[in-house]
């Protein structure tokens, strides 16, 4: 029994039992012996023993009740370092609540910390192994990462797997105990084991950081010319991640990845694909090369593939290595997009694809989706672009959602290469409007509003008026809404415009928007032709679809306008039928509208007025109209009750100037209507284009297991140790010095800049004070300035006057100015940025300095929605005006400038500070740096 004994209990045994050196020999030093029995001995003890003999059955007796003991301790205490994974995870599941895991979890932790600060080896494989699992489960488990540093330095394999496994899931690259392992993966790459080899590349594959890619890519470089493919291949992947950190790197794997796509082996050829791919987007020098060096191999390969025989180990329904498949033809859209010689030379090898692949395998449409899409890419020529576009006609009427959804997507792209070509598949994408699946619908709806035209327009419109009839309601808001658009934007005939909208008001008019039926208004005073047309239309929709709430209001509006018309049939089109409408129906009409509509304020007001207008055009109703208006005298609504009263007085006290004052409305403007909607329209979508750039820089990327920030002010994020209170800018916002905007809380800019009507800051003051009007000006009026974003206008008339009025509040003398100049500074310096600052003083203001910033950038690749931002303390303002451009050239063959505006308070007392963060992208990663600024010149 004792041989079977585990170590731990073993070791357990040696601490519970004291074992005394006699010589050479070991002797157990046991309590002094029981008792002798009665005659009757109890079983199961040993009996007494010997004079001079060693207790052996005393001594085995006591063994046993100690291993019996440490039992019974593992039993009730099973969490321990010796604690297998498989009874932690079956402890784990076997909890019922949530607090029971969790307990399960301390536990463990609490063992495995003990067992990490014995500095215990013979378990430390599998106290990782533990804290693995506990770590997806979400727990922290960062007291183990230097347990995975121990576990990679060991010699032998089982636990360097275990330690890059750990170093993997435990660690990011942001860590800074990170760096103590780059000297192991060193020598772990120069391994004379492959295994071993391919776990270190396969761990800095997932956690390299810039300083680990600069310090072990020639390594990795010459690991891509090993004999065996395994290593290639993980080599291959592990320089996309190098690629990837250090983009001036590139140019050191060209050469080796262009030699990869000879190789035979398809892991080694899909790794390689892979790299040229990220290469392409690194470096232009990279795209380059391979376009001259690279395009011969791939059609080579997609040509090896598309026709080889069965390979079972390549095989995917049918299609050989679909995957690779995809990879070569969006390496192939990388090197031909934009490159005529490129395109031509693959375009025959595409059409082969896109022919012979079959498509009632999902494999096979994932090679025609992206055959497609490469086709779309490159310079193509038109056949094979009219081939392209069948294909996504093929998928429309494919029973899968998501390959018809992906069609509509291409689809959607395809217009603005070849309209002709998708307006041949205008019926199968009217079909997909009526799809059950609302995403399809919604797509379909968006591209059926791209393919409308003048010839088209009323077939399509047709088509999804009929459908509006029959559609979900939570589609038919989107649906009214590409219709009144299409109406509206493609309509040359009142008529059927008039017909379109009066359908769609029928249909859905609890759906279309104020200013649509706002437009339909003004297009009805405004053809007078169609004036009588549109009242009698309007009545009948109103008699059989009285729900619809813009019906109602565009109905009431045109019966209190042109009632009469209504009544008498004046202006009868060819096409109408003459109805029979008495004084009392219309009446009746508004009557019920009025009823049915009791909380909308908008609908009851429209109908109080429509009533009134009917009083003047209808005399004998007008004492019915009165009872109906008095009504509404005791409303809780103020502006029923209001209209209510007056319009009562009007009809009851003022007969001699009702009819003069109930004339129908004048002609509506529809040119200044048109110009104010649009106008209101880009207000709307500038706001919500800006509204993402309150948050610069973009969402950072963070890694799985890491808690996204909440954001957090600029002022915070930039933390300024500088007074208590920090004023930031960013542009194009304005941060106004003005002294009657800080004082008062009013904004002086000039109006004009954002659209509307200018006004006198002097009439704001007056009104604001209680003064009374201002002076009127003689002279020429002056011209309104345009302001662009960030400057600040300060009205002349206005100053003095607010000045005059406070008393004592006149601006001091200025300081004169000393006229020095001040040499350039460099601000900022990074490897990949510089930034340098330009100085100049206005005279006699020595506390105003403007700044001109040039941004240089110093790498290879492109620097995209680029974004300066600084941070000042309360005692600076600052006001920054917008950049040059948003894209800084590569490799200093540009740059970017931008003015900063400023204003020191305490000039001659506190220095200027500043701290900055510039935020953009490098080939799509969101890119952050962010530093401060202390050596600007002395003085300012």
């Amino acid at each position: 029994m004792l041989l079977n004994l585990h170590l731990p209990i073993c070791n357990q045994i040696l601490k519970r039992t004291k074992v005394t050196k006699l010589g050479a020999s070991s002797q157990f030093v046991t309590p002094p012996p029981p008792p002798p029995d009665p005659p009757r001995r109890r079983r199961g003890l040993p009996p007494p023993p010997r004079d001079g003999e060693i207790p052996r059955r005393l001594a085995l007796y006591s063994v046993e009740k100690i291993v019996e003991e440490f039992a019974m301790d593992l039993s009730m205490n099973p969490f321990s370092s010796g604690t297998r994974l498989r009874d932690m995870i079956r402890a784990i599941r076997a909890s019922k609540t949530a607090a029971e895991e969790r307990a399960v979890v301390r536990r463990e932790c609490a063992a495995i910390r003990a067992a990490i600060s014995e500095n215990d080896q013979d378990y430390r494989h599998r106290n990782m192994a533990k804290l693995m699992f506990i770590h997806m489960l979400g727990y922290p488990t960062h007291f183990g990462q230097m347990e995975c540093l121990k576990l990679i330095a060991a010699a032998g394999f089982p636990e360097k797997r275990i330690g890059y496994l750990g170093l993997t899931l435990l660690l990011d690259e942001r860590q800074e105990v990170l760096m103590l392992v780059t000297n192991s993966l060193k020598q772990d790459l120069n391994h004379s084991n492959q295994f071993i080899v391919g776990l270190a590349l396969c761990a800095l594959g997932n956690i390299c950081s810039a300083e680990m890619a600069r310090d072990l890519a020639p390594e990795v470089e010459r690991l891509l010319q090993t004999r065996d493919p395994n290593t290639k291949k993980k080599a291959a992947l592990c320089s996309i991640r190098i690629v990837r950190k250090v983009p001036d790197l590139a140019e050191n794997f060209m050469g080796s990845a262009a030699s990869l796509l000879k190789e035979k082996h398809h892991g080694v050829l899909l790794s390689a694909v892979q790299l040229c791919t990220e290469l392409c987007k690194a470096s232009i020098e990279a795209l380059e090369y391979l376009r001259k060096h690279c395009v011969e191999g791939l059609v080579r390969i997609l040509r090896d593939v598309s026709n080889s025989s069965y390979a079972p180990e390549y095989d995917i329904a049918g299609i050989t290595d679909p995957f690779l498949h995809i990879q070569v033809l969006r390496l192939m859209r990388t090197l031909g997009q934009g490159d005529a010689d490129c395109s031509e030379y693959v375009n025959d090898i595409l059409a082969q694809v896109a022919t012979k692949t079959e498509s009632n395998k999902n494999a096979g449409n994932a090679i025609l989706y992206e055959c497609v899409e490469t086709i779309m890419g490159i310079e193509a020529t038109s056949g094979l672009r009219v081939l392209a576009i069948n294909i996504l006609g093929r998928f429309l009427s494919n029973r899968d959602n998501n390959i018809r959804y992906v069609a509509l997507n291409m689809l959607m792209k395809a217009m603005s290469v070849d309209t002709q070509a998708v307006q041949r598949h205008r019926s199968t994408i009217l079909e997909c409007v009526k799809d059950a699946d609302v995403s399809i619908r919604k797509r379909a709806l968006e591209l059926v509003y791209l393919l409308v035209n003048d010839t088209n327009v009323k077939p399509l419109t047709k088509e999804l008026v009929d459908y509006l009839e029959v559609s979900d309601e939570d589609f038919k808001e989107d649906l009214t809404a590409k219709i009144c658009s299409i109406v509206e934007k493609f309509s040359q005939d009142k008529l059927w415009y008039l017909d379109q909208m009066f359908k769609v008001l029928s249909l859905s008019g609890n759906f279309v928007k104020d200013d649509v039926w706002h437009a339909l208004i003004v297009l009805i005073s405004n053809a007078s032709e169609l004036q009588g047309y549109s009242v009698r239309s309007l009545y009948k929709a109103l008699q059989a679809c009285g729900a619809q709430e813009s019906l109602v209001r565009v109905a009431v509006w045109c019966i209190g306008e042109y009632g009469e018309m209504l009544v008498n049939n004046i202006s009868m089109l060819d096409v109408e039928e003459p109805i029979t409408v008495t004084e009392s129906d219309a009446v009746d009409a508004v009557e019920l509208a009025l009823k049915r509509y009791s909380v909308d304020v908008t609908t009851r007001a429209m109908c109080l007025v429509a009533l009134l207008k009917l009083s003047s055009r209808f005399p004998p109703t007008s004492e019915r109209i009165q009872e109906i208006v008095v009504q509404n005298k005791g409303s809780t609504v103020l502006e029923l009750q209001q209209r209510s009263i007056e319009f009562n007085s009007i009809i009851q006290r003022h007969q001699s100037i009702k009819s003069s004052l109930l004339e129908r409305m004048p002609v509506l403007d529809e040119a200044s209507y048109l110009v104010k909607r649009a106008t209101s329209s880009q207000a709307t979508v500038s706001l919500n284009k800006s509204a993402p750039a309150a948050t610069p820089g973009g969402s950072l990327k963070l890694p799985n297991g890491v808690a996204k920030p909440p954001p957090a002010p600029l002022a915070d994020l930039l933390d300024l140790s500088s007074d208590d209170t920090l004023a930031t800018t960013s542009a194009p916002t304005a941060a106004p010095n003005n002294f009657l905007h800080d004082l008062l809380g009013i904004d002086l800019t000039d109006s004009s800049s954002t659209g509307g009507a200018p006004s006198a800051s002097t009439d704001i003051l007056m009104d604001l004070l209680s003064i009374g009007s201002p002076p009127v000006q003689n002279g020429p009026p002056t011209t309104s300035t345009v302001i662009s974003p960030g400057q600040v206008t300060k009205h002349a008339s206005a100053t003095p006057q607010v000045f005059d009025l406070l008393d004592g509040l006149a601006p001091s003398t200025p300081l004169p100015d000393e006229q020095t100049a001040y040499p350039p500074i460099t601000a900022f310096q990074s490897a990949t940025l510089k930034i340098t600052f330009n100085f100049k003083k206005q005279p006699g203001k020595p506390q105003e300095t403007t700044m001109h910033a040039s941004f240089t950038n110093l790498t290879s690749a492109t620097l995209t929605d680029f974004m300066f931002q600084a941070a000042v303390p309360k005692f600076i303002q600052l006001r920054l005006d917008p950049a040059s451009s948003s894209t800084l050239p590569a490799s200093g063959k540009g740059s970017v400038t931008q003015s900063l505006s400023v204003t020191n308070n305490q000039h001659g007392q506190k220095p200027i500070a500043m701290r900055i963060r510039i935020s953009y992208k490098v080939n799509g990663e969101d890119k952050l740096e962010q530093g401060q600024i202390s050596n600007f010149p002395a003085g300012l």
